[in-house]
């Protein structure tokens, strides 16, 4: 019987078998490697991405935010400007002998007595000239008061600007009253009216002394409501 001889370590690294063999393993630590350094990346670019991704939803929602309060503006300052419109439509007098007529009918229904009845116009303005009138009043505590809240009441835009007890006798009561309404700068330069004095100019006599609210008695400042 013939004996095969035993195979030296030299021949099986030299086998082709075992080249291929390491060949593979080698391939296979490399597609290994590769296939982690792959994941790696992607599991960072990802988060990269998520952040980015995070950090401009967050940038749209705040620009969505500063800009909510300018939505429709255009729309709100037109809607201003039509109210405005309505406004001086229903409550600016359309000249001089519209203030004066209407201030002599609240006058003949209160009962109260106006005299030394002065109107002046101030500086035009863009939009309207504030129109002064300084006048005495005079008669009963009660009429005194209708005529007053009847321009606070009155669809013209009337601004009772002060009220000064000038004397008292009996029941009858005579104040020195100052009220502002107003015109368009050019229906206030088609009146005529001489320019309201300054203070502080011949002319000018500011109402002095203490003040109360119309209704609470002599020497009232108030306002005209809409």
């Amino acid at each position: 019987m013939t004996m095969r001889p035993a195979t030296t370590w030299s021949e099986r690294l030299t086998s082709p078998l075992n080249w291929h063999a390491t060949g593979f393993v080698l391939l296979l630590l490399a597609v290994i490697g590769l296939s982690v350094r792959l994941g790696l990346d992607w599991a960072a670019t990802n988060g990269r991405s998520s952040d980015a991704l995070t950090l401009k939803q967050v940038e749209l929602k705040a620009m969505d935010l500063q800009t909510a309060p300018l939505r429709g503006l255009d729309k709100r300052v037109e809607e201003s400007r039509s109210q405005i419109e309505a406004f001086y439509n229903k409550r600016i007098p359309a000249n001089y002998s519209s203030i004066s007529t209407r201030i002599g009918e609240l006058e003949v229904k209160s009962g109260a007595r106006l005299s030394r009845v002065q109107y002046t116009q101030g500086p035009p303005g863009s939009e309207l000239t504030e129109i002064s009138m300084d006048a005495g009043i005079s008669g009963s505590y009660p009429d005194i008061m209708r005529f007053v809240n009847s321009l606070e009441r009155d669809q013209n835009f009337f601004v009772i600007r002060a009220m000064q007890l000038a004397g008292q006798q009996g029941g009858q009561v005579n104040l020195r009253l100052r009220v502002s309404t107003w015109l368009r700068p050019e229906d206030a330069a088609a009146s005529g009216l001489p320019p309201t004095p300054q203070a502080g100019e011949e002319g000018s006599a500011p109402l002095t002394g203490p003040a109360t609210e119309p209704g609470a008695g002599p020497g009232a400042t108030g306002k005209g409501g809409e």
